[in-house]
Protein backbone atom coordinates (compact mmCIF):
# COMPACT_ATOMS: atom_id res chain seq x y z
CA UNK A 1 0.00 0.00 0.00
CA UNK A 2 1.45 3.50 -1.12
CA UNK A 3 1.83 6.31 1.69
CA UNK A 4 0.02 8.98 1.23
CA UNK A 5 0.67 11.82 -0.27
CA UNK A 6 2.01 14.57 2.01
CA UNK A 7 2.22 18.37 1.38
CA UNK A 8 5.81 19.25 1.08
CA UNK A 9 6.55 21.57 4.11
CA UNK A 10 7.81 25.36 3.05
CA UNK A 11 11.43 26.03 3.70
CA UNK A 12 12.83 27.80 6.71
CA UNK A 13 13.34 31.35 5.89
CA UNK A 14 15.27 34.07 8.14
CA UNK A 15 15.66 36.83 6.12
CA UNK A 16 13.66 39.33 3.26
CA UNK A 17 16.10 38.41 0.44
CA UNK A 18 15.85 34.66 1.04
CA UNK A 19 11.85 35.23 1.21
CA UNK A 20 11.60 36.91 -2.09
CA UNK A 21 13.65 34.44 -3.77
CA UNK A 22 11.28 31.91 -2.62
CA UNK A 23 8.29 33.78 -4.15
CA UNK A 24 9.46 34.76 -6.69
CA UNK A 25 9.81 38.48 -6.62
CA UNK A 26 12.29 41.53 -6.68
CA UNK A 27 13.24 42.06 -2.70
CA UNK A 28 12.63 45.82 -3.23
CA UNK A 29 8.73 44.81 -4.35
CA UNK A 30 8.96 42.45 -1.57
CA UNK A 31 10.05 45.47 0.83
CA UNK A 32 7.62 47.64 -0.10
CA UNK A 33 4.95 45.07 0.28
CA UNK A 34 6.07 44.60 3.89
CA UNK A 35 6.46 48.32 4.64
CA UNK A 36 2.98 49.06 3.34
CA UNK A 37 4.20 51.56 0.77
CA UNK A 38 1.23 52.63 -1.78
CA UNK A 39 1.40 52.04 -5.37
CA UNK A 40 1.31 47.93 -5.09
CA UNK A 41 -0.98 45.71 -7.59
CA UNK A 42 -3.06 44.01 -4.91
CA UNK A 43 -2.47 41.05 -6.69
CA UNK A 44 1.02 41.18 -5.51
CA UNK A 45 0.38 42.12 -1.79
CA UNK A 46 -1.94 38.69 -1.82
CA UNK A 47 0.92 36.89 -3.14
CA UNK A 48 3.40 38.43 -0.44
CA UNK A 49 0.28 37.91 2.53
CA UNK A 50 -0.02 34.33 1.27
CA UNK A 51 3.64 33.75 1.16
CA UNK A 52 3.65 35.00 4.53
CA UNK A 53 1.05 32.86 6.33
CA UNK A 54 2.59 29.74 4.52
CA UNK A 55 5.79 30.23 5.55
CA UNK A 56 5.33 31.90 8.93
CA UNK A 57 8.35 34.31 7.57
CA UNK A 58 8.75 37.57 10.05
CA UNK A 59 10.48 40.32 8.98
CA UNK A 60 13.30 41.54 11.35
CA UNK A 61 12.43 44.73 12.92
CA UNK A 62 16.14 45.37 14.28
CA UNK A 63 17.70 44.76 10.89
CA UNK A 64 15.23 47.54 9.77
CA UNK A 65 16.64 49.47 12.52
CA UNK A 66 20.15 48.98 12.24
CA UNK A 67 19.47 50.50 8.07
CA UNK A 68 18.61 53.72 9.86
CA UNK A 69 14.98 53.26 8.49
CA UNK A 70 11.29 54.20 10.06
CA UNK A 71 10.40 51.27 12.58
CA UNK A 72 6.47 52.07 11.94
CA UNK A 73 6.13 52.17 16.11
CA UNK A 74 4.93 55.12 17.92
CA UNK A 75 6.05 55.13 22.10
CA UNK A 76 3.42 55.56 24.48
CA UNK A 77 3.84 57.17 27.71
CA UNK A 78 0.77 57.05 29.79
CA UNK A 79 0.39 58.49 33.53
CA UNK A 80 -1.21 56.09 35.02
CA UNK A 81 -3.02 52.86 33.94
CA UNK A 82 -5.05 53.29 36.91
CA UNK A 83 -8.18 55.30 35.38
CA UNK A 84 -10.52 54.26 32.51
CA UNK A 85 -10.90 57.44 30.71
CA UNK A 86 -6.85 57.16 30.31
CA UNK A 87 -7.11 53.55 29.46
CA UNK A 88 -9.98 54.40 26.76
CA UNK A 89 -7.69 56.82 25.33
CA UNK A 90 -5.25 54.47 25.35
CA UNK A 91 -6.95 51.55 23.32
CA UNK A 92 -8.89 54.35 20.90
CA UNK A 93 -5.23 55.99 20.27
CA UNK A 94 -3.65 52.15 19.23
CA UNK A 95 -6.83 50.72 17.19
CA UNK A 96 -6.27 53.82 15.38
CA UNK A 97 -2.52 53.45 15.39
CA UNK A 98 -3.06 49.89 14.07
CA UNK A 99 -4.87 50.23 11.41
CA UNK A 100 -2.18 52.91 9.80
CA UNK A 101 0.21 50.02 10.07
CA UNK A 102 2.07 51.81 13.21
CA UNK A 103 2.66 49.42 16.36
CA UNK A 104 2.58 50.76 20.00
CA UNK A 105 5.54 50.93 22.25
CA UNK A 106 3.96 51.48 25.72
CA UNK A 107 5.39 52.41 29.04
CA UNK A 108 3.89 54.01 32.42
CA UNK A 109 5.61 57.40 33.67
CA UNK A 110 7.38 56.85 36.96
CA UNK A 111 8.20 60.12 38.52
CA UNK A 112 12.17 61.46 37.59
CA UNK A 113 12.20 58.57 35.46
CA UNK A 114 10.90 60.60 32.00
CA UNK A 115 14.48 60.64 30.58
CA UNK A 116 15.26 57.34 30.78
CA UNK A 117 11.79 56.01 29.08
CA UNK A 118 12.29 58.64 26.25
CA UNK A 119 16.00 57.41 25.98
CA UNK A 120 14.88 54.38 25.33
CA UNK A 121 11.85 54.99 22.69
CA UNK A 122 14.36 56.98 21.05
CA UNK A 123 16.49 53.86 20.95
CA UNK A 124 13.84 51.64 19.36
CA UNK A 125 13.42 54.41 16.82
CA UNK A 126 10.43 54.79 17.18
CA UNK A 127 8.48 57.73 14.88
CA UNK A 128 6.54 59.35 17.16
CA UNK A 129 5.72 59.80 21.07
CA UNK A 130 2.49 60.42 22.64
CA UNK A 131 2.07 61.55 26.25
CA UNK A 132 -1.57 60.64 27.84
CA UNK A 133 -2.05 62.13 31.31
CA UNK A 134 -0.59 65.24 33.71
CA UNK A 135 3.16 64.70 34.45
CA UNK A 136 5.46 66.85 36.30
CA UNK A 137 5.52 69.99 34.48
CA UNK A 138 9.15 70.66 34.25
CA UNK A 139 9.79 67.13 33.60
CA UNK A 140 7.64 66.92 30.94
CA UNK A 141 9.33 70.32 29.28
CA UNK A 142 12.33 69.14 29.63
CA UNK A 143 11.47 65.78 27.42
CA UNK A 144 9.85 67.83 24.68
CA UNK A 145 12.90 70.12 24.24
CA UNK A 146 15.26 66.26 24.54
CA UNK A 147 12.26 64.97 21.35
CA UNK A 148 12.31 68.13 19.44
CA UNK A 149 16.51 68.04 19.37
CA UNK A 150 16.15 64.81 17.66
CA UNK A 151 13.67 66.05 15.14
CA UNK A 152 11.08 63.42 16.68
CA UNK A 153 7.08 64.04 16.62
CA UNK A 154 5.28 64.29 19.42
CA UNK A 155 2.31 65.43 20.67
CA UNK A 156 0.69 65.57 24.30
CA UNK A 157 -2.84 64.43 25.36
CA UNK A 158 -4.82 66.32 28.18
CA UNK A 159 -1.82 68.12 29.83
CA UNK A 160 -1.96 71.64 28.90
CA UNK A 161 0.40 74.58 28.91
CA UNK A 162 3.75 72.67 28.31
CA UNK A 163 5.91 75.17 25.97
CA UNK A 164 6.80 73.87 22.50
CA UNK A 165 4.77 70.80 22.87
CA UNK A 166 1.92 70.00 20.70
CA UNK A 167 -0.88 69.54 22.79
CA UNK A 168 -4.44 68.14 22.22
CA UNK A 169 -6.64 68.71 25.55
CA UNK A 170 -10.29 69.25 27.11
CA UNK A 171 -11.45 72.37 27.48
CA UNK A 172 -11.67 72.09 31.23
CA UNK A 173 -12.06 75.33 32.76
CA UNK A 174 -15.09 75.26 29.69
CA UNK A 175 -16.38 72.43 31.79
CA UNK A 176 -16.46 73.84 35.15
CA UNK A 177 -17.82 77.21 33.75
CA UNK A 178 -20.94 74.74 32.40
CA UNK A 179 -21.29 73.19 35.68
CA UNK A 180 -21.08 76.03 37.43
CA UNK A 181 -23.48 78.08 35.04
CA UNK A 182 -25.92 74.88 35.11
CA UNK A 183 -26.03 74.63 39.11
CA UNK A 184 -26.01 78.97 39.35
CA UNK A 185 -29.45 78.36 37.64
CA UNK A 186 -30.81 76.07 39.91
CA UNK A 187 -30.09 78.70 42.50
CA UNK A 188 -27.14 77.68 44.02
CA UNK A 189 -24.86 79.54 45.18
CA UNK A 190 -22.23 77.54 47.74
CA UNK A 191 -20.54 75.00 46.41
CA UNK A 192 -18.36 72.30 48.00
CA UNK A 193 -15.28 71.18 46.02
CA UNK A 194 -14.09 67.34 45.99
CA UNK A 195 -10.69 66.66 44.98
CA UNK A 196 -10.05 69.83 43.43
CA UNK A 197 -7.55 71.67 45.22
CA UNK A 198 -6.82 75.15 45.14
CA UNK A 199 -2.46 74.57 44.33
CA UNK A 200 -2.48 71.67 42.37
CA UNK A 201 -0.57 72.35 38.58
CA UNK A 202 -2.62 69.80 37.42
CA UNK A 203 -6.07 70.95 38.37
CA UNK A 204 -5.31 74.97 38.27
CA UNK A 205 -7.37 74.86 34.88
CA UNK A 206 -10.51 73.62 36.44
CA UNK A 207 -9.91 76.05 39.54
CA UNK A 208 -9.37 78.99 37.07
CA UNK A 209 -12.83 78.02 35.46
CA UNK A 210 -14.94 77.59 38.58
CA UNK A 211 -13.08 81.28 39.54
CA UNK A 212 -14.26 82.78 35.96
CA UNK A 213 -17.84 81.44 36.36
CA UNK A 214 -18.15 82.59 39.66
CA UNK A 215 -17.29 85.96 38.91
CA UNK A 216 -19.27 86.06 35.89
CA UNK A 217 -22.32 85.53 37.92
CA UNK A 218 -20.99 88.23 40.47
CA UNK A 219 -19.82 85.76 43.03
CA UNK A 220 -17.06 85.57 45.46
CA UNK A 221 -14.61 82.29 45.78
CA UNK A 222 -13.65 82.84 48.75
CA UNK A 223 -17.02 83.16 50.22
CA UNK A 224 -19.04 80.80 48.48
CA UNK A 225 -15.78 77.75 47.68
CA UNK A 226 -15.15 75.88 49.69
CA UNK A 227 -12.52 72.46 49.89
CA UNK A 228 -10.92 69.76 52.51
CA UNK A 229 -8.68 67.64 50.12
CA UNK A 230 -5.14 68.93 52.07
CA UNK A 231 -6.99 67.84 55.32
CA UNK A 232 -8.10 64.55 53.86
CA UNK A 233 -5.23 61.49 52.37
CA UNK A 234 -6.82 60.58 49.48
CA UNK A 235 -6.46 56.51 48.50
CA UNK A 236 -9.35 55.32 46.91
CA UNK A 237 -11.40 57.59 45.23
CA UNK A 238 -14.87 56.31 46.78
CA UNK A 239 -13.61 56.50 50.30
CA UNK A 240 -11.88 60.03 49.35
CA UNK A 241 -15.51 61.68 48.08
CA UNK A 242 -17.36 59.85 51.07
CA UNK A 243 -14.55 61.12 53.67
CA UNK A 244 -14.76 64.75 52.28
CA UNK A 245 -18.39 64.86 52.39
CA UNK A 246 -18.62 63.82 55.64
CA UNK A 247 -16.09 66.68 56.50
CA UNK A 248 -18.80 69.51 54.62
CA UNK A 249 -21.55 68.08 56.52
CA UNK A 250 -19.66 68.59 59.91
CA UNK A 251 -19.98 72.95 58.76
CA UNK A 252 -22.74 74.39 60.50
CA UNK A 253 -24.21 75.61 57.15
CA UNK A 254 -22.86 72.74 54.85
CA UNK A 255 -22.47 73.37 50.49
CA UNK A 256 -25.55 72.80 48.74
CA UNK A 257 -23.58 71.38 45.68
CA UNK A 258 -20.43 69.78 45.11
CA UNK A 259 -18.15 69.80 42.19
CA UNK A 260 -16.21 66.53 42.20
CA UNK A 261 -12.70 65.91 40.46
CA UNK A 262 -14.07 62.27 38.80
CA UNK A 263 -17.07 60.09 38.95
CA UNK A 264 -15.77 57.57 41.58
CA UNK A 265 -15.60 60.80 43.66
CA UNK A 266 -18.57 62.03 43.61
CA UNK A 267 -20.46 58.44 44.25
CA UNK A 268 -18.63 58.24 47.30
CA UNK A 269 -19.71 61.92 48.68
CA UNK A 270 -23.35 61.21 47.30
CA UNK A 271 -23.50 57.92 48.80
CA UNK A 272 -22.14 59.61 52.46
CA UNK A 273 -25.13 62.60 51.79
CA UNK A 274 -27.57 59.95 52.05
CA UNK A 275 -26.15 57.85 54.33
CA UNK A 276 -26.49 61.09 56.75
CA UNK A 277 -30.56 61.26 55.94
CA UNK A 278 -30.02 63.70 53.06
CA UNK A 279 -32.14 63.37 49.59
CA UNK A 280 -29.67 63.81 46.15
CA UNK A 281 -30.71 66.39 44.24
CA UNK A 282 -33.35 67.42 47.01
CA UNK A 283 -31.10 68.84 49.61
CA UNK A 284 -27.76 68.75 48.20
CA UNK A 285 -26.65 68.13 44.46
CA UNK A 286 -23.40 66.27 43.09
CA UNK A 287 -21.51 66.56 39.57
CA UNK A 288 -18.90 64.34 38.83
CA UNK A 289 -16.72 64.02 35.93
CA UNK A 290 -15.42 61.34 33.10
CA UNK A 291 -19.18 60.51 32.29
CA UNK A 292 -18.44 56.42 32.90
CA UNK A 293 -21.16 53.85 32.09
CA UNK A 294 -21.97 53.30 35.50
CA UNK A 295 -23.11 56.50 36.47
CA UNK A 296 -26.60 55.93 35.07
CA UNK A 297 -26.57 52.97 37.21
CA UNK A 298 -26.70 55.09 40.18
CA UNK A 299 -29.66 56.09 42.14
CA UNK A 300 -30.36 59.27 41.32
CA UNK A 301 -28.10 59.19 38.36
CA UNK A 302 -24.84 61.16 38.11
CA UNK A 303 -24.25 64.57 36.53
CA UNK A 304 -21.76 64.97 34.96
CA UNK A 305 -18.92 65.78 32.10
CA UNK A 306 -18.08 64.09 28.83
CA UNK A 307 -14.72 64.15 27.95
CA UNK A 308 -15.42 63.35 24.08
CA UNK A 309 -12.36 60.45 23.89
CA UNK A 310 -13.23 59.70 20.29
CA UNK A 311 -13.30 63.68 18.95
CA UNK A 312 -10.03 63.97 21.44
CA UNK A 313 -8.13 60.93 19.86
CA UNK A 314 -9.39 62.18 16.17
CA UNK A 315 -7.67 65.54 16.46
CA UNK A 316 -4.83 63.68 18.37
CA UNK A 317 -4.03 61.27 15.27
CA UNK A 318 -4.41 64.44 13.18
CA UNK A 319 -1.82 66.35 14.81
CA UNK A 320 0.21 63.46 14.80
CA UNK A 321 -0.36 61.85 11.14
CA UNK A 322 0.88 66.14 10.38
CA UNK A 323 4.06 65.48 11.78
CA UNK A 324 5.23 62.18 10.46
CA UNK A 325 4.09 63.18 7.17
CA UNK A 326 5.38 66.69 7.09
CA UNK A 327 7.85 66.80 10.04
CA UNK A 328 7.71 68.68 12.90
CA UNK A 329 5.73 71.81 13.03
CA UNK A 330 7.52 75.90 13.04
CA UNK A 331 5.01 76.50 15.56
CA UNK A 332 3.56 74.25 18.55
CA UNK A 333 0.17 73.17 17.60
CA UNK A 334 -2.55 73.48 20.47
CA UNK A 335 -6.32 72.16 20.08
CA UNK A 336 -9.06 72.27 22.57
CA UNK A 337 -11.88 69.86 22.44
CA UNK A 338 -15.21 71.26 23.93
CA UNK A 339 -16.53 69.28 26.87
CA UNK A 340 -19.98 67.66 27.04
CA UNK A 341 -22.16 68.17 30.31
CA UNK A 342 -24.72 65.34 30.75
CA UNK A 343 -27.62 66.59 33.10
CA UNK A 344 -29.12 63.71 34.49
CA UNK A 345 -31.00 63.33 38.24
CA UNK A 346 -28.60 64.31 40.45
CA UNK A 347 -28.48 67.88 40.09
CA UNK A 348 -31.87 69.66 41.17
CA UNK A 349 -32.96 73.16 42.58
CA UNK A 350 -31.38 74.69 45.54
CA UNK A 351 -32.95 73.92 48.78
CA UNK A 352 -34.59 76.45 50.56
Amino acid sequence: MSPPDLKKAPPRITSTAEFARYIGLARTTVSRVLNRQPGLKPSTIERVQRALAETGFTPNAYATLLKGKGTSSIGICLETLLTPPILLKLATLQRQLRGLGYTSLIEVYARGESRTLIRHFLSMRVEGVVFIGHFDGAELEARIRELSAHKTPHLVIDHHGIPHANTVTLDRAAAMREILDHLFALGHRSFGLLGIPLDLPSRLERIHGIRAALAAHGLDFAACARTFDAQVPRHRDFDFGHELARRFLELKEPPTAYLALNDEIAIGAMRALQEAGLAVPRDASVTGFNNQDFCVMMAPPLTTVDQQIEPTIKAAMQVLQAQLRNGMPARPVLRTIKPQLVVRQSTGPAPR
